[in-house]
């Protein structure tokens, strides 16, 4: 698979810090966190990194397909919602955490479920960036980022050759 020409690959070092930076953002918001809802599975790991960071042992799923071929957005299916437990009050003290944010349609279902939930992830692209609260760096909505899950270890040309006439 070739990368497009919009790339963001993120090493597992990268990604830990920038959720660590999300982890620290979050933590002058709201000490009184009641439970940390992932989107899975791209919300898997920044969650428990900032479950630790952040001391929040209660973490929960919601679980949304969206992406398929890791290609293109597709149709969203919710193949798991959140324990009704944690719908109370609309979400409040809920943390929403997820990797990413694109076009918001994921944001939406589940900003939808828990309308009062501070919703954070750690890259947000311009179309789904007003459905979060918090998050640690922005990339244009043409850019594909690959997360070090996605990825093995492969020689990457640089970039000058890619832009030679």
């Amino acid at each position: 698979m070739s990368l497009p020409e919009k790339a963001f690959p993120v090493s597992w070092d990268q990604f830990h810090r920038d959720a660590r930076a999300l982890a620290w953002r979050l933590a002058g918001v709201n000490g009184n966190w009641k439970a940390i809802v992932c989107i899975t599975r791209g919300g898997l790991v920044p969650a428990a990194i900032i479950s630790r960071e952040l001391g929040i042992r209660l973490i929960e799923t919601v679980c949304v397909a969206s992406y398929h071929e890791y290609v293109e957005q597709g149709q969203l299916d919710v193949l798991k919602e959140v324990s009704p437990s944690l719908l109370e009050n609309e979400g409040s003290s809920i943390l929403i955490i997820d990797d990413l944010t694109d076009t918001g349609k994921t944001a939406a279902i589940v900003r939808a479920m828990m309308p009062q939930a501070h919703f954070a992830t750690v890259y947000a692209k311009p179309k789904g960036r007003p459905l979060v609260d918090t998050f640690v760096t922005e990339v244009s909505q043409d850019t594909w980022i690959y997360f070090p899950w996605d990825m093995g270890f492969t020689y990457q040309k640089p970039i000058a050759e890619h832009h030679r006439g």
